[in-house]
């Protein structure tokens, strides 16, 4: 395109996804997160800045970031898993109703507008942060995880919600794992888990989703850009272990702190894309 004609340009954009790469991979690594709530604002904006209307600008940059959570939340998932802190029963319980949950939101994400994506993601971003910044007093619906089958619908909702989003699901799980009295360090191990569970279904369901939609970027293949994929890996990659030793060096109310603070500023950042055209 014209605008990559300029060298200042091709390089601000090639900067942008190279720290958002480094950020992803070290939130994956920290709070258990695919680097969704990163990923997705900052592949939007640089669609939106190369010239692609919003209508594709937002799937585009949902199903491209469930194409980096793959190798993060991978990464990620064994890091905690060699310290003893990933629940490989729940993984296993949520495995099927999750591949359900994620192949329903991608085809939603076929005939949604874009501020569909952004209300879910306002709404589960703001539940988490309010929990988190508060202790987390009187938000607990059970001292326990349920039984089977309430596990598995919170899977199969889980799923519906993070391909909506974008995310690898580590916000959402988080938030069920912890109302039920999972200890946080636990839960947010066990997220980067869900990441896996919920991004490679994800992209499939992406991919087929945009496969004949008109006005995609030439590299794209369905709504994942291959290029901007490919831009972001490396420093990702290299940051995910240095989140996962942060983590597990955090007391709890810091690590809750932190992953409520971090979760209220991108919810602020998707509430002003909604509300920013009704004020203009």
């Amino acid at each position: 395109m014209e605008i990559l004609a300029d060298p200042a340009t091709a390089l601000t954009l090639l900067a942008a996804l190279a720290i958002a790469g480094a950020a992803i991979g070290f939130l994956a690594g920290l709070f258990g997160v695919g680097g969704g709530a990163i990923s997705v604002p900052v592949f939007f904006e640089i669609f939106r800045v190369l010239g692609y209307p919003p209508d594709i600008a937002m799937p585009l940059a949902v199903g491209t970031s469930l194409a980096v959570i793959i190798p993060i939340s991978v990464n990620s998932a064994l890091g905690h898993n060699r310290r003893g802190s990933l629940d490989m029963d729940t993984l296993r319980v949520w495995a099927a109703p999750i591949l359900l949950g994620v192949i329903l939101g991608a085809a939603i994400a076929r005939f949604a507008p874009p501020a569909v994506f952004q209300i879910v993601f306002v709404m589960v971003a703001t539940t988490n942060a309010t929990k988190l910044l508060t202790g987390g007093k009187g938000w607990r619906l059970g001292d326990t995880v349920p039984g089977v089958w309430p596990m598995r619908g919170a899977g199969a909702v889980i799923g519906l919600l993070s391909a909506i989003m974008g995310i690898g699901g580590g916000a959402i799980s988080n938030l069920y794992l912890t109302l039920h009295g999972v200890p946080i360090h636990r839960a947010i191990s066990t997220s980067a888990g869900v990441g896996v569970l919920i991004a490679v279904p994800g992209t499939i369901g992406y991919v087929l989703a945009g496969w004949s939609r008109d006005g995609l970027p030439p590299d794209a293949i369905g709504f994942v850009s291959l290029a901007a994929f490919a831009l972001t890996l490396p420093t990702s990659m290299l940051t995910t272990r240095f989140g996962v030793a942060l983590a597990h060096r955090m007391s709890r109310r810091s690590l809750e702190i932190a992953f409520g603070g971090f979760l209220a500023l991108v919810a602020a950042r998707f509430l002003y894309a909604l509300v920013s055209p009704l004020i203009a």
